[in-house]
């Protein structure tokens, strides 16, 4: 597939903080057939990017002393043009800023908010670094959304932030879901998720990755460490499973065509 067309508010990338490097990296190249290259540890503090069939998909990152008592957790990075605007932007909309906007040297410039909702989300203005390389197909990032129990007010955080144009996908009290874009086009989505996630579970952004055959790589992710958080389950948009690596972070399984090529 051609590199993904990443306009400013877009989805641009996600990476693992993990406590376990090594396990990560044996975990991911397994499932999805990753290879992975090491940064420099004084530039970029040993940071890990993944690649499959030689293109960059995600990166991997050891998390440090002073927050081991965090969950390990996979997080999404939208594309900003300009990233003290966005920051600022976050600020304004009822956002907090947990990490200013920080240059990353020939990179690119990142910053980690919380959302209106709580929901930790990245921003990542482009340098030599210009997102992923390769997604929508197996062993990539096919979706992201986010799982929100504040769903009126993450809408406008984005739309007011990042400058999504949202559609409404659905607007029942059974199924609210709010999509960046539209139908084949759609980019991201955001959910309402304050019926059923438990009170000590925050929102977050979800990140979902393509396979061939969820109930085989599930069978396979259990070999080699994960947890079963939801079963296969056939939904309007695929065949899909919850899961967490063998360190505890959550991830998303979605069946899709091999469109590779």
């Amino acid at each position: 597939m051609p590199k993904p067309d990443i306009t400013p508010g877009d989805p641009c990338w996600v990476d693992l903080m993990t406590s376990d490097t090594e396990k990560a990296k044996e975990f991911y190249g397994a499932l999805f057939g990753w290879t992975f290259q090491t940064g420099d540890q004084e530039l970029y503090g040993g940071y890990i990017t993944a690649s499959k069939d030689g293109k960059t998909v995600a990166g991997i990152m050891q998390k440090q002393q002073d927050m081991a008592q965090m969950p390990d957790v996979w997080s999404t990075y939208l594309r900003a043009a300009d990233i003290n605007a966005v920051t600022e932007a976050a600020r304004a909309n009822g956002g907090q800023v947990f990490l200013e906007p920080m240059d990353v040297p020939e990179q690119g410039w990142m910053a980690m908010y919380g959302d209106s909702s709580g929901a930790a989300v990245g921003a990542w203005q482009f340098g030599n670094h210009q997102g992923y390389e390769l997604s929508g197909e197996p062993g990539t990032v096919v979706w992201l959304d986010l799982q929100s129990k504040d769903y009126r007010s993450a809408v406008e955080f984005y739309e007011r932030v990042f400058g999504w144009e949202t559609v409404v996908e659905s607007d029942t009290p059974e199924f609210r879901y709010t999509t960046l874009g539209s139908g084949d086009d759609a980019k991201a989505g955001i959910m309402d998720a304050s019926g059923y996630l438990p009170e000590e579970v925050p929102s977050s952004w979800q990140v979902y990755f393509g396979v061939d055959n969820v109930d085989a790589t599930v069978e396979q992710a259990v070999s080699l460490g994960a947890t079963v958080i939801e079963a296969p389950v056939d939904t309007p948009y695929g065949r899909m499973a919850t899961l967490t690596d063998p360190t505890g972070a959550l991830f998303k399984l979605n069946q899709v065509e091999n469109q590779a090529g």
